[in-house]
């Protein structure tokens, strides 16, 4: 693989882990228009996705702590990083009690991301060391130790903040709230109805960040369009199901922005710890480490120069043929949600034969995990 690692390009190896990431409604590959039950509630598709993310959390949580495979630790990350983004995406339709749970989430991904960075940066210097002559190699080593200690610090604070009680509240609220029968899932607002509203306004919002952006734009202002672009791909993929075909290709473009945006953004990283080393004047590194790193600074300041052009060849493929199909799908989808609740109150109920919750079985069940290729 050519160019820098990056969390990004490290993602598609989780795809045979022993549980993997779903959406909560999975678009099939085979129809351009599949069907949908009508009356999913958005309730029912937020609480089967935390479902999912919970049963993710339990199995990658034991690795990260043990920190021997930094793919573990990746995909923990990426985990927080969806529920996150879910509690946001179903504010609305949520039991009350998760309401207050995303500062946790927050919390938890910066504790994750500390480590997590480091994983990338030692990565990325094994493979720059191999590139290196034989005679050249030996600098590498005390920057290499001085980014162990660093990892092994962060680590430390990971695991304490792992262990800690508001993230062990945090894991046993989401459990309870999502195991709980929620009568909101048989009454509350239909997904067809919500998730199309949903992607309009992330892609609204995308837009927005993307057009502020110029040629000399900081690097929090491409971290901005990298976060939005993600929040709309974890909308697109929550009503995958319902938006189809236009769906899927939305997302391949999508991914490939983030993916782009996202070794910008480590690269952005690694030469903003690299500068602060060299300028710590107890580091007590060598000079041909310091001449080293200076070297590999220039390398990433390289590979964060081109964010501009990246970006601009990736967006033009986002807003492109690929939104106007979903985005005519999302009208179509309104039509229909139109034309449902038309005839919902046009048919007479007879007092006798309408359902009600007990007699109905109660509240659809939400979508059993299943296994899917993780991707983000």
């Amino acid at each position: 693989m050519k160019g820098p690692l990056t969390a990004r390009q490290g993602e598609p190896a989780a795809a045979g882990g022993p549980v993997d990431l779903k959406p909560a409604v999975a678009a099939p590959r085979s129809a351009a228009a599949p069907a949908f039950d009508v009356a999913t509630t958005a309730s029912e598709v937020a609480l089967g996705e935390l479902r999912r993310l919970l049963v993710a959390w339990r199995t990658h949580e034991p690795g990260a702590r043990l920190g021997q495979d930094p793919e573990a630790l990746h995909q923990l990350r990426v985990t927080a990083r969806r529920i996150d983004a879910t509690l946001g995406l179903f504010k609305h339709q949520i039991p009350v009690a998760l309401t207050t749970a995303r500062r946790t989430a927050k919390s938890v991904l910066r504790t994750l991301g500390a480590a997590r960075d480091l994983d990338v940066q030692l990565a990325e210097l094994a493979r720059y060391s191999l590139a290196l002559p034989e005679s050249e190699r030996g600098a590498v080593e005390p920057l290499r130790a001085r980014l162990e200690s660093e990892r092994s610090r962060a680590r430390g604070r990971m695991i304490r903040a792992l262990d800690s009680e508001p993230i062990r509240r945090w894991l046993e609220a989401l459990a309870s709230a999502t195991a709980a029968p929620s009568a909101a899932g048989a009454f509350g607002e239909r997904a067809m109805v919500v998730m199309p509203e949903r992607v309009r306004r992330r892609f609204r919002k995308l837009r927005k960040s993307v057009r502020r952006l110029r040629s000399n734009s900081l690097m929090e202002d491409y971290h901005l369009v990298r976060r939005r672009a993600k929040q709309l791909r974890y909308a697109i993929e929550s009503g995958a199901l319902m938006f189809g075909k236009p769906a899927e290709e939305a997302l391949k473009a999508l991914r490939r922005l983030q993916d782009e945006l996202g070794a910008h953004q480590d690269a952005y990283m690694a030469r903003n710890r690299l500068a602060a080393l060299a300028a710590d004047a107890a580091n007590e590194l060598p000079a041909g480490t310091l001449f080293l790193m200076g070297r590999l600074a220039e390398r990433h300041s390289t590979t964060t120069a081109q964010a501009h052009k990246s970006l601009t060849r990736s967006w033009r493929k986002v807003r492109g043929r690929r939104w106007r199909a979903l985005r005519s799908r999302l009208g179509e989808l309104d039509g229909n949600a139109r034309q449902a609740s038309s005839a919902m109150i046009a048919a007479p109920v007879p007092a006798a034969s309408a359902p009600t919750l007990a007699t109905a079985g109660g509240p659809h069940p939400a979508p059993e995990p299943e296994p899917h290729p993780l991707k983000h």
